[in-house]
């Protein structure tokens, strides 16, 4: 078992194809068979998923539409950061603060299709950090 911390830069609002970067982050993956990663970020104002990794327009309408649901209320009591801290922690519930990704032949089990989208939700956010963890044989 490997498990890591690796800081992401600081990105701006939005979704961000993040794939590549836990990739490097983990050479050891090369070396496993067959296996599990498990992603888990460490914040409640941010999200990881798995989506469209070629397009885009899809992380431009991931954001519209996660604007459009949560964004702007009137009765959010919670704003202690900001108009966008309440939002952000219901985008980060809604999609999820962990992943786990088959692994085979020394790579990431994804779709042709797939990439690791990191959200950020707030507007001015410092780096996140992501704990990796690799189980493998």
């Amino acid at each position: 078992m490997i498990r890591k911390r690796v800081r992401l830069r600081a990105y701006r609002r939005g979704f961000h194809l993040i794939t590549d970067e836990i990739v490097h982050a983990i050479p050891e993956l090369s070396s496993v068979s067959i296996g599990m990663l498990n992603l888990f970020l460490r914040h409640t104002s941010a999200s990881i998923s798995i989506n469209e990794n070629a397009d885009p327009s899809v992380r431009e309408d991931m954001e519209a539409f996660f604007s459009d649901l949560s964004d702007g209320k009137g009765y959010y009591i919670h704003t202690y950061e900001g108009d966008d801290d309440m939002p952000a922690h219901i985008k980060s519930s809604l999609l999820g603060n962990t992943l786990d990704i088959p692994v085979t032949d020394g790579r990431l089990d994804l779709g042709v299709w797939q990439g690791i989208y990191l959200g950020e939700h707030r507007d001015s956010a410092s780096g996140r950090e992501i704990v990796i963890t690799l189980l493998g044989e």
